[in-house]
């Protein structure tokens, strides 16, 4: 049964995955950023080559690799900066290299025949996403429409072929399949395996929400989150890249304006609540940030700077503008699957490696916070720490 496993191939996880959508390193921000909101998954791919460089070839170069990825948080931290505060529709304007993530070897690629054990070395070494080819279902006739599309974004043909991609959430899911193979360690807890990370993100409640601009930034390098805590380091919520990846630009207004706490309730799943969309328009004001509330359709013209019993009606059409705006407009089934609340999933260090692996799967996340009885936070584990031991558990299989 072991060999079995062993013997899969990366094209055996594979089946049934939908084509890559890839957008030209040669696109702007605000083209990643209508892509994002046209497309049903939280990240497009970044390609070196320009498939609309010239309309009429149908080969692709033989150099067209997969160089990156972005997702709506890169656009929302990339807003978020000091320079872009002022003229957001100016950020906006700026090559999509300005978004990519430093950190090498996020996005690699890999042959279909590559073996899962090798998959699993290259996630250990940093891998996020392998970009596999895939046999193309595109027709010549379809090819030569598709070329000449105006749009920045297209399924990336390479030679008659596409490509998807490999995360680690689909390897683990994998394993999950073969738990049996894993006895006795799949039922040990994650506190005896050393698996629990102490190195994660986190701000206390009351902080200023622009102050973990770069903790968000680090946690979705990590495919972590960062932790909000009380003075007591109770755990009480995440700022989670996840969730934030389900709401489009105008949240860079709330991070810009709220409090960690408040921004947790903002890009709740239930839509941010009325007093805090007038606190974010009204602290735009104060700091004279126009730009943010030109680009995001935020309608002040109505805000009076002093209460009054009309005040609520006044501010009903700003309300449901940024309201509408907060929270990315995608298809209800996929609305359904993927938001969450900004409540934390969270473990215990007795809780065992199967369960735990159960419990980020089922929340489509790559990690879950250990805490202890009183809500204290131990640390963190993610997918990747999880991968080591299986990965050490396979040597002795072989």
């Amino acid at each position: 049964m072991a060999a079995g496993l062993l013997a899969h191939e990366v094209a055996d996880l594979c089946l049934g995955k939908p084509p890559l959508k890839s957008l030209s390193i040669s696109a702007t921000v605000a083209d990643a950023l209508t892509a994002l909101k046209a497309s049903d998954e939280n990240w497009i791919s970044v390609w070196s080559c320009d498939h609309h460089s010239n309309k009429n070839s149908f080969n692709v170069n033989e150099d067209c690799v997969c160089i990156g990825k972005i997702c709506m948080v890169d656009i929302i931290c990339y807003l978020c900066e000091e320079e872009n505060l002022c003229c957001p529709s100016l950020a906006l304007q700026s090559p999509v290299s300005a978004l990519l993530s430093k950190v090498p070897g996020l996005v690699r690629h890999v042959e279909p025949s590559s073996s899962i054990v090798e998959a699993i070395d290259l996630i250990l070494q940093g891998a996020q996403n392998l970009v596999v080819p895939i046999k193309s279902r595109i027709t010549g006739s379809s090819r030569r429409k598709l070329l000449q599309k105006s749009t920045s974004v297209t399924p990336t043909i390479h030679n008659g072929r596409e490509f998807c991609w490999l995360t680690q959430e689909d390897v683990i899911r994998f394993l999950l399949n073969s738990i049996g193979l894993f006895s006795p360690i799949a039922a040990l807890s994650i506190e005896r395996l050393g698996i629990i990370s102490s190195e994660f993100v986190a701000v206390t409640y009351h902080s200023r929400a622009s102050s973990a601009i770069g903790a968000i930034a680090q946690a979705l390098s990590d495919q972590t989150s960062v932790a909000v805590v009380d003075d007591d380091g109770i755990l009480i919520g995440e700022i989670s890249p996840f969730t934030l990846a389900c709401c489009d630009e105008s949240v860079a207004a709330a991070i810009t304006t709220l409090s960690a706490s408040d921004l947790m309730a903002y890009i709740d799943c239930g839509g941010p609540p009325e007093d805090i969309v007038r606190l974010v328009i009204a602290r735009l004001k104060e700091r004279d940030l126009q730009g943010m509330l030109d680009e995001f359709m935020i309608d002040s013209s109505n805000i009076s700077s002093n209460s009054s019993s009309s005040s609520d009606e006044e501010f009903s059409s700003s309300t449901t503008t940024l309201s509408r705006l907060g929270r990315l407009n995608r298809s209800s089934s996929y609305s359904a699957r993927m938001m969450r609340r900004a409540e934390a999933i969270v473990c215990h260090p007795g809780s065992s490696l199967v369960a735990v692996m159960i419990q980020a799967l089922a929340h489509r996340v790559n990690f879950v916070w250990v805490i202890e009885e009183d809500g204290s936070v131990v640390g963190i584990v993610t997918f990747s720490d999880i991968l080591g031991v299986f990965r050490e558990h396979l040597d002795s299989m072989v």
